[in-house]
């Protein structure tokens, strides 16, 4: 959004019209040395004559004054770019006051304010009090929610407000936000793969059917990470779950297309192994997690293969691209954590292979 500037506005406006500073004075009933302060900035035009004025221009009152309360894709993605790294290089305060400003500004832009949920969710716990900033983003999608007219952000902001009861260890409320049925899932991608199968799109059919296995691939593996452990006094059960997740992980090679996805799938792997007290497997979990940090978190940016050719358009079409939404120097600290500060890997810290999972762990925060 342009800052508003009514000088600059009304100069281009009058010259557009090509009459002079006396004729608009006249018009408006003024003095040309007003008209002429106010296109030099030293003074602003009574907010009743602003009517007036726009009339006269055939604009509407907010292209008079260059107000523009909404933002374009690239200038959300841009301004989020910026946020993200003064989450992770200034004080939290620092970041949310900017933040909230900003919220202000654009307050009726709700993308925008879409945007702005998800990066709180994702720097909340660099708070000392992230319950303030999980209510924060519910009042952010409550009110995306009630005057959105786009159906999609609507749907996301309800996914995330629900994300954020759960957070505040509010199910019952999620419960209220959701239907508790089980749906089949959506084939809306497949059945417009069709539709472009039946108009002679083919590679557009391809494109749709990608992205369609794609997502069911990330679904599939981030849906085994939590089943397994809720299964994690089975060994037997939990094992199966994260082996099989695993086999299409290097089936597919998502290691290297969604390393943040097939993390949590080692981590898991290693909690439940040293549940049972199998040290060793937990150890083999952990040098997979790390390798992975160490060779396929960076860049921070999605992409496709071989095999998925087909999926980086799709990605550019995100609200944030194909950037991460956290930075890079957080990403690693958070790599960092899930190891050393995890109380299930307690029972490791004797462990040689352990220690220099972390020491790994360590030498790829230096570089960030």
């Amino acid at each position: 959004m342009a800052e508003i500037n009514i000088a600059k506005q009304l100069l281009a406006a009058r010259h557009e019209k090509k009459i002079t500073q006396e004729e608009l004075a006249s018009y408006v009933g003024v003095s040309k040395a007003a008209v002429s302060k106010w296109e030099s900035g030293v003074s602003f035009p009574d907010i009743t004559l602003l009517p007036k004025l726009a009339t006269y221009f055939n604009v509407s009152i907010d292209e008079l004054i260059g107000y523009e309360p909404q933002l374009t894709r690239e200038q959300i993605k841009e301004l989020y770019s910026q946020l993200k790294n003064i989450f992770a290089n200034e004080k939290f305060e620092v970041a949310m006051a900017e933040c909230r400003e900003l919220e202000k500004k654009y307050y009726s832009c709700f993308p925008f304010l879409l945007q702005m949920a998800i990066l709180y969710l994702n720097h909340a716990t660099l708070s000392d009090a992230p319950v303030h900033i999980y209510e924060h983003c519910i009042e952010l999608t409550q009110r995306i929610r009630s005057l959105s007219e786009d159906v999609n952000d609507a749907k996301d902001a309800l996914t995330l407000e629900a994300s954020c009861y759960l957070l505040l260890g509010e199910p019952m409320k999620v419960m209220d936000l959701m239907d508790e049925k089980l749906h089949p899932i959506s084939r809306d991608t497949e059945l417009l793969a069709q539709v472009y199968q039946g108009i002679g799109n083919i590679q557009g059919a391809i494109d749709a059917y990608q992205v369609a296995m794609y997502q069911h691939l990330l679904f599939l593996i981030c849906d085994s990470a939590p089943l397994a452990l809720l299964n994690a006094a089975d060994i037997t059960k939990a094992e199966q779950i994260i082996t099989r997740a695993i086999d299409c992980i290097d089936i597919y090679n998502m290691d290297e297309l969604h390393p943040n996805t097939t993390a949590g799938i080692y981590i898991t792997g290693a909690q439940i192994y040293c549940m049972h007290g199998e040290n060793a497997k937990a150890l083999d979990m952990l040098e997979r997690y790390t390798y992975i940090c160490e060779h396929c978190f960076f860049p921070l940016v999605l992409h496709g293969d071989a095999f998925f050719d087909r999926i980086d358009e799709w990605f550019l079409q995100f609200d944030l691209g194909n950037q991460a939404p956290r930075s890079e120097k957080l990403i690693v600290s958070s790599m960092v954590e899930a190891v050393e500060k995890n109380p299930a890997f307690a029972g490791l810290m004797d462990e040689k292979r352990y220690n220099g999972v972390v020491k790994r762990l360590k030498g790829i925060g230096e570089k960030y």
